[in-house]
């Protein structure tokens, strides 16, 4: 058999994999046969099938006709597995044959482009590569040119996740068409499509993507399900053909997998809900692991890091447990991620370089307009989030400072520019801090905002919180009389088990309900601790929330049934005019309330400032320091140790006593191609990327940086003194 026609059995038995699925009996515990059975069952006479909604063409509809094609495939991967009662069935050849028929003759064209150059094309190529031999040649004809809709010039194919989709319909179609010529041509269009583009649309240097030119993360949705999942797929089907990718380029890819996917979801097993944009607020299946199919696929093709991700494997499928531990920092999406083998946590950030959010097309994601306001993620077993969505208070996520509106402003009002470009992060790869000069593009809040990451605990920061005062008293809220507080919220999220709070040395549980709280020490829940350096008066709220999922949706045939779920929260009130407050509070992940007593969680840290101009945080045991400059200043970080930066920027020391063993900086404001430091003692090292300049007299060093510049400005530089 030739290359040209193995590929295409490979693409055949790829499609025919698996049993029958027919979404919409999703929860009935139906065979194969069964499933086969309700298709038909739901087909009319004319072929069409009685549960579709044909008049509705609307973006908010859904396009429910993609049902409609989708089962045809279905019903002819029945037709074609021997094991199948209907296997070669004259009766379901005519079945499939009518619903053909009525697609073609109707010929459904949805508000949204998507759905033509994508939905459709995708079920229709499938359908003629399982069962077109079997169809008339007339009707054949009638559907290629709605195939055809997905092409190299048409709209979607620009670019970002959705041309390397365009680009494989097309592939399949010139396999079942026989066209080989143009077939190599879209391989090779396939192949370049994987490179770096940062700056436009795809991936990025740091290993994000993004789909659109507003710069918002898609790491795990285009960059993954489509843009990585596809160029994946056709590296398997033409492994070792004469179409096969290059090594190089089957390497970028796995380094996007490990570097960049795998590193934004939960230990590279669940997805990570601090990555995801209008789409948190569809409704997800059983919360389950990632699939294996992509790396399986890869392993076909390469050795290349093959030990990392054989691990991801084994952990997806339940076979190892977590035990990596990395800190990563996404300059290009302003993305922070911090991992150790029981936690995984995230900070969410956007600057005058990238949009907050993703625009809510199609009616989804309509309330997400604070989900980049140094948005605060933490995750133990990767379902503390799961489905919480109908019943979330959307204006008390998980990190951010949010004024506290009656309403949230419309759903067109959700993407806005950033303010700010003090925004980013400094980081070794296995330790990090992350900083945010936060001004609220909807509310005009400013405050300066730092999370602080270590092995066991990080702090959260927060300076400088306050908002622009207004004639008659009132704020930006189009209500005069109005006062709504500015809180900070530490957690909201899933209530788990009980709520222990600490008073005065005194830990007590606490029942269901929200009330305000003072003196607090610490608050447990869920295996995590919240601890405050000084007692505290807190906001808790530990009840049953209800909501509906058409409450957070434009979207039409969404369920509006009343859900409930038990959710903890748990938020500091700034009050309604606050005019340079601060907020200082310890996380604490994977921990028992008993090990919170005692005060020995608060004296492993030492707060060194939390001023508008620096914050910065040494832990003891660690002896690890982190500092983020709004400004040039000097920072002691022991009593014979200080650091001083000549410009804005993040440094981070590792010591030994008071001797600096290795410093780490980079610069969240692009600004600067040369950090300038001056640190406490003598150092006479040097480097491709620094030099020391010792000043015996004072007994100190100045030290000078180079930044990484260009498509790496943003990104830390470490050095070893």
């Amino acid at each position: 058999m030739d290359d040209f026609n193995l590929i295409k059995d490979r693409v055949v038995a790829e499609l025919l994999k698996g049993d029958v699925t027919v979404y919409r009996d999703v929860d009935k515990p139906l065979g194969d046969d069964d499933r086969v059975r309700s298709i038909i069952a739901r087909m009319e006479e004319d072929g069409s099938f009685g549960d579709i909604d044909y008049t509705d063409l609307t973006r908010e509809a859904g396009f429910p006709h993609r049902n409609h094609t989708i089962d045809l495939v279905q019903l002819a991967k029945a037709y074609r597995t021997e094991s199948s009662e209907s296997y070669g069935s004259a009766e379901l050849e005519e079945t499939i044959t009518r619903g053909y028929a009525y697609w073609v003759d109707h010929d459904f064209l949805g508000d949204n482009w998507h759905n033509n150059q994508i939905s459709t094309p995708t079920s229709l190529v499938e359908l003629m590569l399982l069962f077109g031999d079997r169809l008339p040649e007339e009707l054949v004809g009638k559907g290629q040119p709605i195939i055809g809709r997905a092409h190299m010039q048409a709209g979607g194919a620009r670019p970002s996740g959705d041309r390397i989709v365009i680009a494989g319909i097309l592939a399949k179609n010139l396999l079942f068409r026989g066209e080989r010529e143009q077939f190599d041509d879209i391989i090779r269009l396939i192949e370049g499509e994987l490179k770096f583009s940062t700056g436009t649309r795809g991936m990025q240097h740091d290993y994000s993507f993004h789909h659109r030119g507003d710069r918002v993360n898609n790491t795990t949705s285009y960059g993954y399900g489509k843009y990585a999942n596809v160029f994946g797929e056709w590296s398997y089907y033409v492994a070792d053909t004469s179409y096969a990718f290059s090594v190089d380029k089957i390497s970028h890819l796995v380094d996007y997998y490990l570097d960049g996917i795998y590193k934004m979801q939960v230990y590279g097993i669940y997805a990570d809900v601090s990555a995801k944009n209008r789409a948190i607020t569809h409704k997800s299946t059983k919360l389950k692991p990632e699939d294996t199919l992509e790396i399986e696929r890869l392993l076909e093709s390469t050795d290349y890091r093959r030990d990392e991700l054989e691990e991801i494997i084994r952990l997806r499928k339940g076979e190892a447990k977590p035990s990596a531990s990395f800190a990563k920092f996404f300059w290009q999406s302003e993305h922070f991620v911090f991992q150790r083998p029981t936690f995984y946590a995230t900070v969410r950030m956007f600057s005058t370089r990238n949009r907050n959010m993703e625009v809510p097309y199609n009616g989804p994601g309509k309330l997400t307009h604070h989900r980049g306001d140094g948005t605060n993620y933490l995750s133990l077993k990767g379902d503390e989030y799961h489905n919480i969505w109908p019943v979330y208070d959307w204006q008390k996520i998980s990190g951010a400072t949010i004024l506290q509106k009656p309403v949230l402003p419309s759903p067109k009002e959700i993407q806005k520019d950033g303010l700010t470009e003090f925004v980013g992060a400094v980081t070794d790869g296995l330790y990090g801090a992350a900083a945010f000069d936060f001004r609220s593009p909807h509310d005009h809040i400013e405050a300066r905002k730092s999370w602080f990451f270590f092995d066991d605990l990080y702090v959260c920061l927060g300076t400088g919180i306050r908002t622009p005062r207004f004639e008659g008293g009132g704020l930006a809220t189009g209500n005069l009389d109005v006062k709504p507080s500015i809180i900070t919220t530490l957690n909201q999220a899933l209530l788990r088990d009980e709520v222990v709070v600490s008073r005065n040395g005194s830990p007590e549980k606490m029942a269901q309900g929200c009330r305000e709280l003072t003196d607090v020490e610490w608050i447990h829940n869920g295996r995590v601790g919240y601890a405050f350096p000084e007692p505290e008066t807190v906001q808790l709220s530990n009840q049953t929330e209800e909501g509906r999922w058409s409450d957070i949706t434009d979207e039409k045939n969404i369920s509006d049934e009343v859900v409930t779920e038990d959710v903890f929260m748990l938020w500091l009130d700034h009050g309604s005019r606050p005019e340079g407050e601060s907020y200082q509070y310890i996380v604490l992940p994977d921990v028992a309330a008993a090990e919170l007593s005692g005060g020995d969680v608060v004296s492993r840290v030492d707060i060194l400032r939390n001023t508008p101009n620096i914050q910065a945080v040494r832990h003891s045991e660690l002896n690890i320091c982190q500092i983020a400059f709004y400004e040039g200043g000097e920072v002691q970080i022991t009593e014979a140790t200080s650091i001083r930066s000549d410009s804005q920027g993040m440094v981070m020391s590792k010591m030994a006593g008071d001797r600096i063993l290795e410093i780490s900086v980079s610069d969240p404001s692009r600004r600067c191609s040369r950090a300038i430091l001056t640190v406490s003692g003598i150092y006479t090292s040097n480097g491709n990327s620094f030099a020391t300049i010792p000043n015996e007299r004072d007994q100190s060093t100045m030290i000078l940086v180079d930044l990484p510049v260009d498509v790496s400005a943003g990104d830390s530089v470490t050095v070893k003194l």
